[in-house]
């Protein structure tokens, strides 16, 4: 076997629950598990045996990244923004920095994304904004705030997102990735999955026609999902063709990794707030589609829909199928008014569970955003078909063999994770309704797209070993909800991490190692802010943020 030597840090991940939230503060020589699987022999693409798709919600990519060195971010004049959006009273706004844990962001529809593009304005995100304001269901709702619609144009820094500037740092980011399709969180995933969004008569793939909101916008999911609770049975067809068909015909390992909470966005792509909506790996929903999906049921496939504890599970054991893909709560998504910093620490509790693992010498994690959320960016989407790209997202690459600190300039979207599963395991197979072998009418073959790349250039696969990089590490992988968050440093240097005092059932909440030290540990500026997010978490979660 060939082992890796690389520099093992922390990034600590703010709630983990396990009683310890131990900082590491140099670094360590490891190597690769006893039994970790070999990748000698491998060539190319292929020494990735393990794809994680991590997709969290609702950011753009001048939201999280807008500022970070080397990258195609906000437009800057001796220091600051050079571009100003105007409100609906002819008032312009410049992008501003947000320390805020918590924003409300925007619509996020067809209608709003063809709105904020604006045809190749890039301006139409305040009155977007606006005219979304009617649609607030509950005052605690951050959108109903006097002065509150100008955080669509907010961006964070590694102040607020220590972790993702960090991951950034050290590993990959794509600072051209966009939605696959300019509409909400259902289609997006939709794509995710099978490169297309459409809407069936019946059980025929045949039967579908395009449908870039989704069936029925998502009316028909939530009615769905509202009767796979009552009676056990559903009311939709998914027929056309995705991904796990392809991986079952050559039989490649797959899992769609869902943690049990509430559902992270509403059925109405264009309101602000909903009722949460119950979500858990057996039943369907907008970010959970593929229980609906006619070629999983046939395939007898449902069982590989997995609780996100059946992940860690396997990371720990070294049994990490080929392609997994893992989709969070409402609690733990970022999209407004999730806490940012509460996302942070659940996507660190995900990838620390890779890096640890057994796996992890022959492992990449895309992680990236579904969509933009109504927050601005400047850059204008390419035009890719009738349905996308829709507007740009952030993207990482983290891998071993992740070139640090690149920035990959490609266009990018979630298709090309599709391709990369495609080339990496199924010998090119694409979903092409004339070679897959279950035609639909989908109008492209989305990973043929001429602009579309390959998400490998931050991939340095063609040497024998893999490069040495810094890897995230915290023990513990159980999360709960901890709505105290302090700043503490990491290994990382210059970066601070979000460290949370937890709240343990049953038990007094542990001391941050601070606190132990006898050093005063004060909060953040942000602490009303945070206060506020935890009220508006209380309002959403009848629905618990534990993992299943």
């Amino acid at each position: 076997m060939r082992s890796h030597h690389r520099a093992f840090r922390c990034l600590a991940a703010g709630g983990l629950l396990a009683g310890l939230l131990a900082a590491c503060s140099s670094a360590v020589q490891v190597t690769g598990s006893p039994d970790a699987p070999s990748t000698a022999g491998l060539t190319g693409i292929h020494k990735i045996q393990h794809v994680i798709i991590v997709m969290q919600e609702n950011r753009s990519f001048d939201s999280y990244f807008g500022t970070y060195p080397g990258a195609d971010g906000i437009p800057m004049r001796h220091g600051a923004p050079a571009v100003c959006v105007p409100g609906p009273a002819g008032r312009c706004i410049r992008p501003y920095h947000n320390p805020a844990d918590v924003s409300g962001g925007g619509p996020h529809g067809l209608k709003d994304a063809i709105g904020d593009i604006n045809r190749g304005k890039m301006n139409g995100f305040l009155v977007q904004r606006a005219k979304a304001a009617r649609t607030c269901k509950f005052a605690q709702d951050p959108q109903c705030a006097a002065g509150s619609s100008r955080d669509v144009m907010g961006y964070h820094t590694a102040a607020e997102i220590p972790n993702y500037w960090a991951y950034a740092k050290n590993f990959v980011l794509t600072d051209h990735m966009y939605e696959p399709v300019k509409s909400w969180s259902l289609p997006d995933h939709l794509y995710m999955v099978s490169a297309w969004s459409a809407k069936c008569a019946s059980a025929s793939p045949m039967s579908c026609v395009n449908n870039i909101g989704g069936p029925d916008k998502g009316k028909l999911v939530g009615q769905a999902v509202a009767q796979e609770l009552s009676t056990g049975t559903t009311s939709i067809d998914m027929a056309w063709t995705d991904i796990t068909w392809l991986l079952h015909a050559h039989h490649v390992s797959w899992r769609y990794y869902v943690q049990q909470g509430s559902q992270p966005d509403c059925a109405n792509s264009s309101a602000l707030t909903c009722s949460p909506v119950q979500q858990r790996a057996s039943t369907p929903g907008i970010w959970n589609p593929l229980p609906l999906f006619e070629d999983v049921q046939q395939d007898h496939q449902l069982g590989n829909i997995r609780g996100l504890g059946a992940y860690f599970a396997a990371a720990r054991a070294g049994t990490l199928p080929a392609v997994s893909w893992i989709t969070p709560s409402q609690l733990d998504s970022e999209h407004p008014p999730a806490s940012i910093h509460q996302g942070q620490a659940y996507v660190t509790a995900v990838i620390n569970a890779a890096m640890k693992s057994p796996d992890w010498n022959s492992t990449a994690i895309f992680l990236s955003w579904d969509d933009w959320g109504g927050f601005y960016d400047h850059v204008v989407p390419p035009h890719i078909d009738h349905n996308g790209y829709g507007l740009r997202v952030p993207g990482i690459i983290i891998s071993p063999y992740a070139k640090k600190g690149f920035v990959d300039h490609q266009t990018l979207s979630s298709d090309a994770f599709l391709k990369f599963i495609e080339d990496d395991f199924l010998g090119g197979a694409r979903l092409n309704p004339q070679t897959d072998g279950r035609p639909d009418p989908r109008p492209d073959v989305r990973e043929n797209a001429p602009r579309l790349r390959q998400p490998d250039q931050g991939l340095q696969l063609r040497p024998a070993a893999a490069q040495a990089v810094p890897a995230a590490h915290q023990p513990g992988d159980r999360l709960i909800v901890g709505p105290a968050v302090l700043h503490r440093r990491t290994g990382l240097r210059g970066v601070h991490g979000a460290a949370a005092r937890l709240r343990v059932p049953g038990g007094r909440s542990p001391q941050t190692p601070a606190r132990r030290a006898g050093r005063r540990v004060t909060a953040p500026p942000q602490a009303a802010t945070l206060a506020r997010a935890s009220r508006i978490r209380r309002a959403y979660s009848a629905a618990s943020s534990s993992l299943a």
